[in-house]
């Protein structure tokens, strides 16, 4: 198998590089990002790149090289330049942190989320249905790990309150410092070839779960405060890890915020499995689950069979859903503004004569 099957070559990508190939370009994948250097692996080995000025130039930011794409670049005897990203299989986003409502790809081309929360003071069941949202609605497989399941008495109960949730998704009961039971759902979930990505907030024990997975120290392990369980962020940047089994995880910082970014097209209730489950019974077919008469979603709220933590959840996320594509739609507005008077200077232009 050659080095870039080996960290996830799909068709989809061969397909779209071969007219990048014909011009004498190579194939890398994005393994991190320190600055403005980027590390690939191609075909060769690691290799150190920048970004071409008309790449930088003409993109979003989040159009950008981001940790796990695969991107064509020119070499040369010191460095690459990257003067294209192939088209992605998938983005995990979350909105921009702060009041901005930008999009912020963590990273691409993703097989699977793995969704870390310690069983200390981390849990968070609502925090975690966020993750869960987010990560359904990039198309992307979520595991649930519950991390530190040796610091409480009953962890099969935190187990259920995830799966009640409805996501059917894996959920993993684990302990970074258990070396065989590690061992045991790694080979059941992390397979060779597969790229994941390990997502939770700081302190919950990623950097230590990720070196007992890597078998050896890639990230030193930080502290958590003694006074609230909140931990200090070791991974200060994202990276690609190859495992000893073949598989890939991209390790990023805690994250405070992971902000929806739902489009213009989606909904929130497509991802929320107990919402979804319930609407199928509303009078109406575009029911909000708000006010309107003859809702079973806010029936089962009133009856006690839906919990007012999750109702609660779902009209947050709605709303944030609201101002994200507002924004969005804003945002659209305004570009086609300005290519609309740029195009009309453009035509002054050709028509004046010197």
């Amino acid at each position: 198998m050659s080095l870039l099957h080996q960290y996830g070559w799909y068709p989809h990508f061969e397909q779209h590089f071969i007219s990048y190939q014909a011009q004498g370009l190579s194939a890398g994948r994005v393994t991190a990002i320190q600055g403005f250097k980027h590390t690939l692996i191609s075909s060769a080995g690691p290799v150190e790149a920048m970004l071409s000025g008309a790449l930088l130039n003409s993109r979003e930011s989040w159009e950008l090289p981001k940790a796990g794409d695969w991107v064509a670049f020119k070499g040369y005897e010191d460095q690459g330049i990257i003067l294209e990203v192939l088209p992605r299989l998938n983005e995990l986003s979350r909105k921009q942190p702060g009041k901005s409502h930008e999009k912020q790809v963590i990273a691409a081309n993703i097989d699977a989320a793995l969704i870390l929360q310690g069983l200390d003071r981390d849990f968070n069941l609502m925090r975690l249905q966020r993750y869960l949202q987010q990560v359904s609605q990039c198309n992307i497989q979520p595991i649930v790990i519950l991390n530190k399941k040796d610091l409480v008495d009953d962890p099969l109960s935190y187990e259920q309150q995830v799966q009640a949730l409805g996501y059917q998704c894996p959920v993993i009961l684990s302990s970074a410092l258990n070396p065989s039971g590690l061992k045991e759902w790694a080979a059941q979930y992390l397979l060779p070839g597969r790229t994941y990505a390990l997502l939770g907030s700081s302190g919950v024990g990623k950097s230590t779960l990720l070196n007992a997975l890597l078998g050896a120290p890639l990230q030193q392990e930080g502290a958590v405060s003694t006074a609230n369980s909140k931990g200090k962020h070791t991974t200060t940047s994202r990276q690609l890890a190859a495992l000893p089994n073949g598989s890939m995880i991209i390790d990023s910082p805690g994250m405070r915020e992971f902000g929806l970014t739902l489009e213009e097209d989606a909904v929130v209730v497509s991802h929320h499995p107990q919402i979804m489950a319930l609407a199928a019974q509303c009078r109406f077919g575009d029911c909000t689950h708000q006010h309107e008469p003859g809702c079973a979603v806010v029936t089962a709220v009133k009856n006690g069979d839906l919990p007012e933590l999750v109702y609660r959840s779902y009209l947050k996320l709605l709303r944030e859903q609201y101002h994200y594509q507002a924004n969005a739609t804003e945002k659209k507005r305004v570009e086609k503004q300005f290519g609309r008077i740029s195009k009309q200077v453009n035509a002054h232009r050709k028509n004046r004569k010197y």
